[in-house]
């Protein structure tokens, strides 16, 4: 890495909205002001990059099908605070709308046009019976996470 290049590595280990809005925003911040951005997207985060964006029955067995549906999709994430059974992003989508904030989906397409790199971990994939045809196309591969830790390298590395 060129010592005036800039990198910032996100590991995404939660599915929850308010830090799902957070990745988003540090990688969609990050990749505006010329830094190499990529994210990880293990367990619970991998809701965030599934084609499917509401509850379905995605996985290989009957067990984690049914971890997949309860998991949900970027569409149905809960808040970690105040999810109020789950009006609670809702309510955060109308406030963030109503006060001119991207919501978590507009995140979500910028970091897709920044061109942020994104990762599915390989690991989280296996135990939740999942395959990269679950995922967006945007997802530019799945990773190990020595893999990962050499592409992030050189760089701030956050969890999320």
């Amino acid at each position: 890495m060129a010592k005036d290049s800039k990198k910032l590595s996100i590991i995404a280990f939660s599915g929850d909205f308010d830090k799902l809005t957070a990745v988003f925003t540090l990688a969609t911040g990050a990749a505006a002001v010329g830094y190499e951005v990529n994210i990880f997207f293990t367990f619970w985060g991998l809701d965030a990059i599934k084609k499917k964006k509401g509850r379905a029955f995605v996985g290989g067995s009957k067990l984690t099908k049914m971890f997949g549906f309860m998991m949900g999709g970027l569409k149905v994430a809960p808040n970690s605070k105040f999810n109020f059974w789950g009006i609670g992003p809702k309510i955060f989508r109308k406030l963030m709308k109503k006060n001119n904030v991207a919501t978590l989906e507009e995140l979500v397409e910028a970091a897709i046009a920044l061109e942020v790199n994104m990762y599915a971990c390989e690991m989280a994939m296996h135990v939740l019976g999942l395959k990269k045809e679950d995922f967006i196309p945007e997802v530019k591969d799945v990773l190990g996470v020595a893999t990962f830790l050499n592409l992030s390298d050189g760089g701030q590395t956050l969890f999320i």
